[in-house]
Parts: C-alpha cells; structure tokens; sequence
C-alpha cells in the first residue's frame, strides 16, 4: 500500500495533511524558507546554501529574491542561470522544471496542486497535482500565474498578468487571461 507521499510524488490523489512525513516536509520547506527571506543580502553565501539544501537540484548560478515560498522544495529543479524576483511562489506538489536562463518577474506563482470541484472531496483535503516544465530560454513578466500540467517552450514569453493554463509552445509571446499565443518571435524583436 502507497503513502501518502508516494501517492503525491506519482501524481495520485492524495491526503497531504494525512501523511506525518509529508506535513514534516512542509515544515522544513517552511522552516528554510524563513530562514533564507531573513537573511540580509550580505549573506549570498548562505542563501545559496539554503536553496541548495531546499531544492531538488540546481545550476551553478542563480539568484531568487525575497520573498520566496514553496510546499516542499525537493520537487523544485533549475538550471543556470536562473532568477527569480520579489514574491514569488512555487507550490511543488509534483515536480516544477526550470530551464537555463529562465528569467521570472515579481508576484509569479507556479501552481501543481489539484483541488477538487466536488465539494465534499474538496472538503476532505483530498488533492492531486501535476508537474510544471519550463524549458531554457523563458522570461515571465510580473504577477504571471503557471497553473498544473503546463509545459512552456523554449524561448518564449509569458506576459505580465498572465494565467497559463495550457501548454505554450517554443518561440512565442502570450498574453492574457488564458494565456493564449500572440504571435512568434522574429528578428524583428532584436532591440
């Protein structure tokens, strides 16, 4: 029989406040995430250390600023050169794949978790998720959300405001509420 936990990390329904080891990797998430929000920016350092330990792997280079929360932090995965501005947040039910040089505005939110609709399942905590993947490349302007199952191809930008709540595709600008594709990147975007 499945954990709670290994129903989570294999996309299952799943009781998050059943599971004593999943509400103990809340808290640690929590914990260093406290802990990295008040660190000065003096202690680069440190806060690297931080979200080596907090994240389920990262590139060599890479800035988050504070504040900065997630669920669980070992679902959480970036490439190099990564950056991610003030207030963001990564809910990491199920795995959240950054790219290299994938660049995120302020009050971004990465979603994985599924409620559901049905009232009394909703009632019982019951929840899914799905995993997030961002390729190389990706630039998000600010209070961009990234809801479940989502994939965003290489290249690309996601406007500012935007709610993603299907699959972007390499190469393209999208905007709105859905996220829908404006139109492709050309030379013409050279500055």
């Amino acid at each position: 029989m499945q954990t709670e936990k290994e129903k989570m990390i294999t996309g299952k329904p799943y009781y998050p406040f059943a599971d004593e080891t999943l509400i103990n990797d809340r808290n640690n998430a929590k914990e260093l995430c406290f802990k990295y929000n008040s660190l000065p920016p003096s202690q680069k350092d440190k806060k690297t250390e931080i979200i080596k330990q907090l994240f389920g792997n990262t590139g060599k280079s890479f800035q988050i600023e504070p504040f900065f929360n997630c669920d669980y932090g070992y679902n959480i995965e970036i490439g190099e050169n990564f950056y991610m501005n003030h207030n963001c947040v990564i809910l990491d039910c199920a795995k959240v794949t950054f790219g290299d040089n994938v660049f995120i505005g302020p009050n971004c939110g990465f979603y994985t978790a599924i409620h559901p609709i049905e009232p009394k399942q909703r009632i019982s905590a019951l929840e899914a998720a799905k995993p997030i993947t961002i390729c190389s490349n990706v630039w998000f302007g600010g209070s961009v959300v990234v809801l479940p199952g989502v994939t965003v191809g290489d290249n690309s930008v996601i406007g500012a405001g935007s709610v993603v709540t299907k699959s972007i595709p390499a190469n393209v600008v999208a905007v709105g509420n859905p996220c829908r594709v404006l139109r492709e990147i050309t030379e013409n975007d050279k500055l």
